[in-house]
């Protein structure tokens, strides 16, 4: 086990600068997730640690040992890609020990090394098959097999789990949660898919166009975003956003949409009178009910899943969406009184996009 440290990277291809100057400290033992949308510079920052692709500019260290030039081979550190990228004339033994022979490794070290990882991953059994004889989630195990018997430092993932179904995805993001305690590894993995980061990581760290927005402890990032882009990004269903302009009325504060519709907001609420702002409420802090601060939302669509109900409508011009767990039986076109949780409320001023505190 290692820390990674990144110090000041940067990363151009050619012209275009897609990695601005990064600064990120992976702790030693910890599970990170890089998340963020396609083309952010999750992937590229990965490969870099990994050494498969060069850093223009700035460090980064494993275990304390600046690593720019040191071949991929020489990091110790393990990569598992979203292809598997198995060899498909090889049997899963041969797969998973193939690292290792090429390290001139003796056959009784492979041997045990080999079998302490198919136990890990319940592969046993499949030692004998090859690659076409297996599921994909098979196939994900073996991968991550392949990595476990090298013992590395570092454990790299690279949207491992992005061509599998929505039952094994969840079977998978369990399995490799459940792996890194057992290893007690560090382990850096990357997706776009913040359920995957919610549910996985002991920190996410959460990437835009080359920069890290913000980076935390995933309920801590769920419940303090620093800004408008990670209050969209983080959460299932997405943060309501809804833009206004601060006002105060009969000693309380409220923002008031530009078509009118008045949001209320705790006394002690940020923000200064007649600044723009944007007013955040996530969808499972809408409660029903009448009286003081309620609002009245026109339901359009009603989407249950069986454990929630998805409730999508309109508030003046702007579409909300609130989640129930209680079954309601709400009609498209009716009128529905809901009242927001005042203590979970976010405002973000509307010029900066910054979080007020």
């Amino acid at each position: 086990m290692a820390s990674v440290e990144v110090r000041k990277v940067h990363k151009r291809f050619g012209s275009v600068e897609v990695i601005h100057g990064i600064d990120a400290t992976i702790e030693d033992g910890s599970f990170v997730v890089l998340l963020g949308p396609s083309g952010c510079g999750k992937s590229t920052l990965l490969r870099m640690i990994a050494g498969l692709e060069e850093i223009t500019q700035g460090d980064i260290s494993i275990g304390g040992r600046v690593v720019n030039n040191v071949p991929p081979k020489d990091r110790d550190i393990a990569m598992v890609f979203q292809n598997y990228a198995l060899y498909p004339h090889m049997k899963v033994f041969d797969n998973m020990a193939f690292s290792l022979k090429l390290a001139k490794v003796d056959q009784a070290t492979i041997q045990e090394k080999v079998k302490r990882a198919a136990g890990i991953l319940n592969l046993g059994e499949y030692l004998d098959r090859y690659p076409r004889q297996l599921s994909g989630g098979q196939r994900q195990r073996v991968a991550m097999g392949r990595a476990i018997v090298r013992d590395p430092q570092v454990f790299l993932f690279d949207e491992p789990l992005s061509n599998l179904d929505a039952k094994l995805r969840v079977q998978m993001r369990t399995e490799i949660k459940a792996l890194h305690q057992r290893l007690t590894s560090t382990s850096i993995y990357v997706t776009h898919d913040q359920i995957e980061a919610m549910t996985m990581a002991d920190k996410i760290v959460v990437m835009r166009d080359g920069h890290i927005e913000q980076s935390g402890a995933p309920l801590q990032v769920y419940d303090k975003p620093n800004n408008l882009f990670v209050a969209g990004f983080i959460g299932s269903p997405a943060m309501n956003l809804l833009a206004g302009t601060l006002k105060s009325k009969s000693g309380a504060r409220r923002v008031e949409t530009d078509d009118g519709v008045a949001l209320p907001l705790p006394a002690n609420a940020p923000g200064s009178e007649g600044q723009r702002v944007v007013y955040g409420v996530r969808p499972d802090h809408l409660s029903m009910g009448n009286g003081a601060g309620g609002l009245d939302i026109e339901v359009s669509v009603i989407e249950p899943t069986g454990a929630e109900t998805l409730v999508v409508g309109r508030l003046g011009m702007a579409e909300v969406q609130a989640a129930f767990r209680d079954r309601f039986a709400f009609k498209p076109g009716q009128r529905v009184p809901m009242t927001p949780l005042l203590d979970k409320i976010h405002l973000f001023d509307a010029g900066s996009g910054q979080r007020l505190t």
